[in-house]
């Protein structure tokens, strides 16, 4: 909400119904969403990273247990804004991604964004289609849109 207020062009804020947990618990100094995009869970030098906005963060910060079980090492990027993100210097884009062995991103939603951050080999976890409704677990589960599903991308990367 900050970065819209002061923003000089258009903004959105898309809010969520659903019960979320809260994931930034801590003080820091900033507002890291000023940046398009960073690191919420997880460890730096990861062998999985994945991207993920609004409401599938929490999604994602999930599957960091599960992965750590098949012992593959993860950390979650939060992308608030790819606009921001890309307008950051590579220097920090670098220093957010990493060199993962294996890239997925998470959406409720299309894949089509998510490909200049996945490249060739990333993988997408989300809807491929639309119409469908019911309260957001059902849909999620309909579409796969879980935290097995991110594992299951991520080993068929490596």
């Amino acid at each position: 909400w900050q970065l819209a207020i002061e923003a000089e062009k258009p903004s959105i804020l898309a809010l969520s119904r659903q019960n979320l947990p809260a994931l930034r618990t801590e003080i820091v100094e900033g507002n890291p969403s000023s940046k398009g995009a960073y690191v919420i869970a997880g460890g730096k030098d990861a062998d999985a990273v994945i991207f993920a906005t609004g409401s599938e963060v929490a999604i994602a910060v999930s599957s960091l247990d599960l992965l750590s079980q098949q012992g593959i090492s993860g950390k979650v990027v939060s992308v608030p804004s790819m606009e921001l993100f890309f307008a950051q210097s590579q220097e920090y884009r670098d220093s957010v991604i990493g060199k993962p062995k294996a890239k997925v991103a998470i959406e409720a939603g299309i894949e089509m964004s998510w490909l200049k951050l996945l490249g060739d080999r990333g993988r997408f976890v989300g809807m491929h289609s639309f119409g469908a409704s019911a309260p957001a677990e059902k849909l999620y589960e309909h579409f796969g849109i879980t935290a097995n599903a991110i594992v299951e991308a991520v080993m068929a990367q490596l």
